[in-house]
């Protein structure tokens, strides 16, 4: 039986995912409306079919997944709810157990039945390297949308908020330490030993310049939408009686490499300059 999901906010993960459930024979809607050229062409190229608005994505959807800034999970989330709603939204924002608690209260209000979702990898593309980890009712269905396709689905056979924690304590590491990585370098440039610094870690830690400068092309373009993801794990962590400095001092990191959405990956030289001589514009 062919279902029919749509997807709300399909930036490049979303339209990615789209593009999956397509290829394994579903029907695959979004809501053009209020997106960029480039999310049309995207969605476009991908397979996804145009109905216009988010009114008419519900009414034609059975199940409908969430992929959008952490920021904006709650609204969005409170958007669905307020159309009445009462199918099935896979929730897959980057957001702590404490977000994820609200956003279920608020799309189960309008009828939804909700599942907890995750996603750690990139947007998948043809290598089986992203996982969609799965939590509550409902998860069965879904992951039957995906057989055979390049995302990996992991029904974690645990309730909500159970993929929100998982993907706050793997973020915490993968995103959090490129946040320090970057604020050492920019120190030791600040300082006049970054030189210095790379041999010395060439000798040691050979791996930590290559990978800083990975990180930077990676980062860069990605940086404002990790700012409320380093603040959304800073929450869980305090909710948890943890410190919770790391991640605010990380969102501020990324809160200086705004400058680069939408452009080419930046040179670990240039979140350098950007650490040092921030932004000023908002």
């Amino acid at each position: 039986m062919v279902t029919t999901l749509g997807i709300c906010a399909p930036g490049a993960m979303g339209s990615a995912i789209g593009a999956c459930a397509v290829a394994t024979g579903h029907r695959v809607v979004w809501a053009s409306q209020g997106r960029s050229r480039d999310t049309v062409a995207r969605a476009e190229e991908d397979g996804l079919t145009d109905v216009g608005d988010l009114g008419a994505l519900l009414e034609t959807s059975d199940v409908v997944l969430s992929v959008c800034p952490p920021h904006a999970a709650v609204d969005v989330a409170a958007e669905i709810a307020a159309h009445g709603y009462a199918g099935t939204v896979i929730d897959a924002n980057a957001i702590s157990p404490a977000t994820m608690g609200r956003v279920q209260r608020t799309l189960a209000s309008g009828g939804a039945t909700v599942v907890d979702a995750s996603i750690v990898g990139p947007p998948p593309r043809g290598e089986d390297r992203t996982r969609l980890f799965l939590a509550g009712a409902g998860a069965e269905r879904f992951a039957a949308l995906f057989a055979d396709a390049p995302l990996h689905i992991v029904d974690l056979h645990a309730a909500p908020p159970a993929a929100s924690a998982l993907k706050m304590a793997y973020a915490a590491w993968s995103k959090g330490s490129a946040g320090l990585l970057f604020a050492v370098r920019a120190y030791a440039s600040h300082a006049g030993v970054e030189d210095a610094l790379l041999d010395e870690w060439e000798r040691s830690q050979p791996d930590l310049a290559e990978r800083s400068d990975r990180q930077a092309a990676d980062a860069g373009p990605k940086a404002w939408r990790w700012v409320a993801e380093m603040e959304e794990i800073a929450a869980t962590l305090d909710d948890a009686s943890l410190p919770d400095g790391f991640h605010h001092a990380a969102a501020e990191v990324f809160h200086r490499l705004r400058g680069h959405r939408g452009g080419p990956p930046p040179a670990i030289e240039d979140v350098v300059a950007d650490l040092l001589d921030p932004p000023t514009d908002d």
